[in-house]
């Protein structure tokens, strides 16, 4: 006996809900013309996820209750498991945590996985999930474990769901229900519903990419499907959400935990496969099973339907080629869903704008990208024919607007507030805010989002000027450390020579070393480390937490652990003030990594640093 299961991985939009609920219409009619029993959505596919604060407004919360009712009236023959938010009624299971809490101290609520916030008066919302069938919802399942770590804080809006396990009938197989955390838990709700007597559970997901996590995904539901004998159906969100990227990539696994499908990454896909169910022994006594077709008007028998070729297995993507497309899709997403027709994007001829204007250019089309090359008295010729040559290579319009004039101008100006002509750091910088100022003024006038092109190695270590480099709308590269940099560009490089086409970084980008040239002979290699030392320590550091000690005993040399240490704790306060970009690992700046700027805390050398000077 097997489920014909299809699993939708949709690119919603967060707030849109006549938008979501058409995308969510249309899957469902592929599904049912595929002779579907079940069609399966993602995580809050309603809202789209994460709605954030969206979820304090009463308002809001209620229109997507009735875009729920939209998409069940529209359900026939085949069933569809759908993410919403759920006002808890006050009888239901999650309703008791109002009751329950009246007899919990502060210190057994927060261990419970409970926030002060649910304990005020108001409505409780529930990550919920709804089987609709036959024109109905049949019912409603509470995600149990609310993720709040990293970038989750679900802990913020949601109550978890409590209460015993329910099974769904599906034509003859008995379906359980999950939400994403729930199926990471060993003996957690996912064996519950095993333990139930499940055939199949679903688990719908809302789950952001980051490096190489699609094999941890796989191995974690290998694990899961072993420890209850249970197939799985894992459905996953793709496409950008401000700095989140989804890279779909849904799986199907056997009872014996072999993969019999996957969505493609990085891109919508709808895959629609029969699972074969394992023979189970019947529900234990008391547990709930509901019938999704009891008086409706189909047999509760399998559908007469044509048979489905199983369908490929997509080859997943090689790491690097992962998180160039994890660059694209997060950019393309963030400007086309927030109404960008075009993007600026200052090209120095260096590795970091090489690489972001490729980026744009397979996200938006080489019309809709814009150079701008903006020289200055300590600008190589080499460097702005290199900007010239990607530009002619990725096929954008360039401009070129030299800064000499600016900056000589500048420099009487700042005569008079500084008693001298501006030099070192300061002269540095005013060039770098000139280019600012630039590339915002293009932006005024024409609409288009300027691209910032500083990497995480930078952003770490505060090599970058406030209000110069750092100024724009979007940082695509943010968290890919240099030494990524240039792996993806080779990459890009690779795959432009395999189509025939030229390479859009010449090798004179890859070969020289990186300099911001902003003084004569200027090179990084004299401000920061050799990125090939610098770079694992920054990932033990900011991406792994560990502390200036850890690091020295862990054989890190001491001179470079307090020079780096010292560059990251100081910048805390300009990382607050970049603009969002791409997230692909499991810490980035920003929604994940959250140090007060203010910190006394000492390192093992002897010295506490806060602020630095300048930016």
């Amino acid at each position: 006996m097997d489920l014909r299961v299809a699993l939708a991985q949709l690119d919603p939009v967060v707030g849109d809900l006549d938008g979501n609920v058409a995308r969510i219409l249309d899957a469902l009619k592929v599904a049912e013309s595929a002779g579907a029993d079940l069609c399966l959505f993602t995580e809050l596919v309603v809202t789209g996820y994460p709605p954030e604060d969206l979820l304090l407004k009463t308002g809001f919360v209620a229109d997507n209750e009735a875009a729920l009712e939209e998409v069940a009236k529209s359900t026939g023959d085949c069933a569809a498991v759908v993410g919403f938010v759920h006002r808890v009624p006050d009888g239901s299971p999650a309703g008791q945590w109002e009751r329950v809490a009246e007899e919990m101290t502060g210190a057994e609520i927060r261990t419970a996985g409970r926030s002060a916030h649910w304990l005020q008066p108001g409505p409780r919302l529930a990550n919920a999930a709804a089987l609709c069938a036959g024109g109905r919802v049949v019912g409603v399942y509470h995600k149990r474990l609310l993720p709040n770590y990293s970038v989750f804080d679900e802990q913020r809006w949601f109550t978890p769901g409590l209460g015993p396990p329910v099974l769904y009938r599906v034509g003859e197989a008995l379906v359980g229900v999950s939400i994403c955390e729930d199926v990471w838990a060993d003996g957690g709700p996912v064996a519950a519903l095993g333990a139930a007597g499940a055939q199949l559970v679903v688990n719908v997901n809302g789950s952001p990419y980051s490096r190489s996590k699609r094999p941890a995904r796989l191995s974690m539901l290998e694990a899961r499907a072993r420890e209850t004998g249970c197939a799985i159906a894992y459905v996953n969100q793709v496409g950008g959400q401000d700095e989140l990227v989804f890279d779909g990539a849904s799986l199907v696994l056997s009872a014996e935990g072999s993969l019999l499908a996957a969505g493609a990454q990085f891109r919508e896909d709808l895959v629609v496969v029969d699972v074969p169910l394992p023979a189970r022994p019947a529900p234990a006594e008391g547990v709930t099973v509901v019938d999704v077709f009891e008086g409706g008007a189909r047999a509760k028998g399998p559908r007469a339907r044509t048979p489905l070729v199983a369908p490929a297995i997509p080859e997943p993507l090689d790491p690097v080629d992962e998180v160039y497309e994890a660059l694209v899709l997060g950019t393309r997403d963030y400007l086309e869903k927030n109404g960008f027709d075009g993007a600026v994007v200052g090209l120095s001829g260096g590795i970091d704008s090489s690489l972001v204007a490729a980026v744009a250019v397979d996200a938006i089309g080489a019309a809709n990208v814009h150079g701008v090359a903006m020289p200055s008295r300590y600008s190589s010729e080499g460097s702005v024919r290199d900007a010239e040559l990607v530009a002619e290579r990725l096929g954008i319009q360039l401009r070129m607007v030299p800064i000499e004039t600016a900056h000589r101008c500048m420099g009487e100006v700042l005569h008079g507030a500084l008693g001298e002509e501006p030099s070192g750091i300061t002269d540095e910088n005013l060039q770098s805010r000139l280019r600012g100022v630039i590339l915002m003024a293009i932006s005024n006038a024409t609409g288009w989002i300027v691209l910032t092109t500083g990497n995480k190695s930078e952003m770490a270590t505060g090599y970058s000027t406030l209000y110069g480099d750092s100024a724009g709308g979007f940082a695509v590269i943010k968290d890919v450390p240099k030494t990524l940099v240039y792996e993806l560009c080779r990459h890009r490089n690779a795959s432009a020579a395999a189509e025939g086409r030229p390479e859009p970084v010449p090798r004179s980008v890859l070969e020289k070393p990186p300099s911001a040239e902003l003084r004569p002979t200027q090179r990084d290699d004299e401000s920061l480390p050799p990125y090939e030392l610098l770079d694992p320590v920054l990932e033990a550091y900011v991406e792994h937490d560990r502390t200036a000690a850890d690091l020295v005993a862990a054989g890190f040399d001491p001179e470079l652990v307090e020079r780096v240490v010292r560059l990251v704790d100081a910048a805390e306060y300009k990382r607050r003030q970049i603009a969002p970009g791409v997230r692909i690992t499991n810490k980035a700046f920003g929604r994940d990594r959250r140090m007060p700027i203010t910190n006394g805390y000492r390192n093992p050398f002897g010295t506490s640093w806060g602020p630095g000077r300048g930016g």
